[in-house]
């Protein structure tokens, strides 16, 4: 009887592990995101591009359509950071010159190391009762990272007949304190090159703020370039961005004229 009694206990166990293990969030499992496989870039030769521009613009986070990029539960910088320092993914020093080229690859314990912050802090030492300076290291606060470079080509394929933009390069800013908490700038952080972060991005799954079933990776938004941003640089001869010859306004009238240049130029492509 005893032993009877032991089976089924085991047996009764065993069936509320299995009903445990099978509990899911929802309605359905949601399984879409993780499988996903990105689609890759067809071919460009260069003899099919009788034209190109390459333009640099900032994605603030603060900005209203770009909330989703620090999404608390799961910021973008949280995944871009920890695939760098896993070494799962490479990113490029952004103190040498030309840094938005990936001349010089980061070592995984730099990497860590970004963000992070040194503080001097007087305490009284419990034992000797004395005033003494200690030295406290903080660690990366990714709600300091207010805005995203990204480095772009757009182009005219003739092969195929479209206008097309590809990003090339991205890249972390985050805002810069003294050690009295003095506000200094923004600072970025490093360079990735984006063919190589798409992999990454596929993977995780971006809020959608208007319907939960509608399944969109960080590589989703960033393909249908769901963000709002602002340009910063086109190329010209002078290597210059645009803060160096306007600011204030004048400095948003000049983003948003390379923005109409680059719509008139599609634009008029397909004029009769």
């Amino acid at each position: 009887m005893k032993k009877l009694f032991s089976l089924l206990l085991a047996g009764l166990c065993l069936v509320g592990f299995l009903q445990a293990q099978d509990l899911i969030d929802g309605v359905y499992e949601k399984v879409v995101t993780v499988e996903k496989e990105i689609i890759p870039y067809d071919d460009i030769r260069e003899a099919d591009v009788f034209w190109s521009k390459r333009v640099w613009r900032t994605i603030d986070v603060r900005e209203k359509m770009n909330l989703i990029f620090a999404y608390p539960q799961q910021p973008l910088i949280d995944i871009l950071h920890t695939a760098a320092s896993n070494g799962d993914l490479t990113v490029y020093d952004m103190t040498v010159l030309d840094a938005d080229q990936f001349k010089e690859k980061l070592p995984v314990d730099k990497v860590k190391m970004i963000g992070n912050s040194v503080d001097t802090i007087s305490r009284i030492n419990p034992i000797t009762l004395q005033q003494e300076d200690v030295i406290q290291v903080n660690e990366f606060d990714p709600s300091k990272v207010i805005k995203f470079k990204l480095k772009e080509d757009w182009f005219f394929d003739e092969e195929t007949s479209t206008f097309q933009v590809r990003i090339i390069g991205f890249a972390p800013v985050i805002e810069s304190y003294s050690s009295d908490g003095n506000y200094l700038g923004d600072e970025t952080m490093y360079w990735v090159y984006y063919p190589d972060l798409r992999p990454v991005l596929a993977k995780y799954e971006a809020y959608n703020t208007a319907n939960d079933a509608i399944r969109l990776s960080w590589e989703d938004i960033m393909e249908a370039r769901l963000f709002a941003s602002y340009i910063t640089k086109e190329s010209n001869v002078y290597d210059r961005v645009i803060q160096e010859y306007a600011t204030g306004l004048d400095a948003l009238f000049e983003s948003d004229k390379i923005k109409q240049e680059l719509f008139e130029f599609e634009h008029d492509l397909w004029s009769y």
